[in-house]
């Protein structure tokens, strides 16, 4: 195991016992529910989008760890973001992890702990998991 690998599992597991953002709105928010029937991974993720723009983004759920760390992950980085960029920032993870982003493309677009995930296009079966929040942040956006 390289060094980068031991790096991008530390990010990760930090990410999974101890979420950022984790939690909900008590007032209104956009809420979307998503599952996974094939791991039983699920989430609901809240997002509060203010003049084009997502304001807060909060998660509950339950799951592996890549799924959750995910979420966390995800909820900190769209956070601030217009909803342009976040929908840009979702296509480019899921290109991601298919293993189909160059290396340009995710320095250009400066990732931060997400890069870390990167790893995960190498277990198809795992794919799904960390696609969840994703998905479940798209399909808000764009209803």
């Amino acid at each position: 195991m390289s060094s980068l690998d031991d790096l991008y599992r530390r990010v990760i597991m930090d990410h999974y016992q101890k979420p950022r953002n984790k939690g909900e709105f008590g007032d209104e928010a956009l809420t979307v529910n998503m599952n996974n029937p094939t791991c039983g991974d699920r989430i609901q993720l809240q997002m509060k989008v203010e003049d084009g723009k997502v304001t807060e983004a909060r998660f509950t759920g339950e799951g592996c760890s890549i799924s959750m760390s995910s979420a966390s992950m995800m909820t900190e980085a769209i956070t601030g973001m217009d909803v342009d960029r976040a929908l840009k920032t979702a296509e480019l993870f899921s290109r991601m992890m298919k293993g189909e982003a160059t290396e340009d493309e995710i320095e250009e677009a400066d990732l931060g702990d997400i890069e870390a995930l990167q790893g995960v296009s190498k277990f198809p079966a795992r794919i799904k998991c960390a696609t969840l929040a994703w998905k479940a942040m798209e399909k808000g956006l764009r209803e």
